[in-house]
């Protein structure tokens, strides 16, 4: 078995849950296993490869992938948070849930010029995501890419969110 696919057997999949007919899966026993994390977090970034120069995380488990792929890369790392969560947010972004809404923000530490890669772990409807991406363009800076670990196809988010490099789809 190589290195991705044993990987990819690590996402744990429990049927009915949140409700009745969801079929959740679970990355946690991935990200807990040091070389299915760093198989993933090479895989994510491998694209891009030259091409950033910082790497955002999206709260919260795209701010361990953020971390892992920053440190491997040698470039620094943006946290994008849950509104409420910064001192002094230098950007905000709303955006539409299926039962409201929600707002992201960034701390004011990029720099002019600077190509953002955004990661996440999981691309479902495609909401936050694409509210990341505005997020980074209202920054003033570049997205250069956008990467997930697990694409939901069925969910469509990639027609919000636009081009996404996916490790694995379901």
């Amino acid at each position: 078995m190589d290195a991705l696919t044993r990987a990819e057997s690590l996402i744990a999949l429990t049927p009915d849950y949140p409700e009745p007919g969801v079929l959740f899966r679970d990355v946690s026993p991935l990200l807990a296993d040091g070389d299915a994390l760093r198989t993933v977090v090479e895989a994510l970034i491998a694209p891009f490869e030259g091409r950033f120069d910082i790497v955002a995380g999206i709260e919260a488990r795209g701010f361990l992938l953020a971390g892992y792929a920053a440190a491997l890369a040698g470039v620094g790392m943006l946290q994008i948070r849950k509104a409420g969560k910064l001192p002094r947010p230098a950007a905000a972004v709303s955006y539409a849930l299926e039962y409201g809404t929600a707002t992201i923000e960034a701390p004011g530490v990029l720099h002019k010029g600077e190509r953002v890669l955004l990661l996440d772990d999981v691309l479902a409807t495609g909401g936050t995501l694409a509210a990341a991406q505005s997020l980074i363009v209202e920054l003033g800076v570049k997205v250069a890419g956008s990467a997930v670990v697990l694409e939901l196809e069925d969910l469509g988010g990639r027609a919000v969110a636009g081009d996404v490099h996916t490790v694995f789809t379901a």
